[in-house]
């Protein structure tokens, strides 16, 4: 099978360590959509990422202008979708994000199923019953050892 050339596409690497360190000193650490501060706290800054405003996905080039910090969530939230502009993807980040808020929120207060409660149920007897059984068979095994 023949490799046809006009269908590569090349994409900009991703961003080295030390390209990474200055756009997240260049942001102050937080995150350029939500705002998540990666200075209050070890868990923050580990959340803390570069974003390619234009993805790679769709062309975007490393070029500082195009790369922003990003916490996780957002970047996971923004995609690989194309928008105008930062304000743009901005826009659509923290909208989906208050979607999301919204629907957990939702969802925490409602209380647990007739299903989920048994299954919880069946869950905390179940090792219980697995020790009898194992016993059981353990017992009436010819090889078991009997004093």
């Amino acid at each position: 099978m023949p490799l046809e050339l006009h269908m590569l596409r090349f994409v900009d690497r991703p961003v080295t360590k030390e390209e990474g360190i200055e756009i997240l000193e260049r942001d102050g650490y937080r995150c350029q959509y939500c705002g998540l501060d990666g200075m209050a706290s070890f868990e923050n800054a580990l959340n803390l990422s570069v974003d390619f405003v234009m993805p790679r996905a769709r062309k975007g080039k490393k070029d500082p202008r195009n790369l922003v910090a990003c916490c996780r969530a957002c970047n996971m939230i923004k995609g690989t979708k194309i928008y105008r502009d930062f304000d743009d993807a901005k826009q659509y980040v923290l909208a989906q994000r208050q979607v999301l808020h919204e629907a957990w929120e939702d969802k925490k207060w409602q209380p647990a199923s007739k299903s989920a409660k048994a299954k919880a149920a069946a869950a905390t007897a179940a090792p219980e019953k697995r020790k009898a059984a194992s016993a059981s068979i353990i017992g009436s095994s010819p090889l078991s050892i009997r004093k």
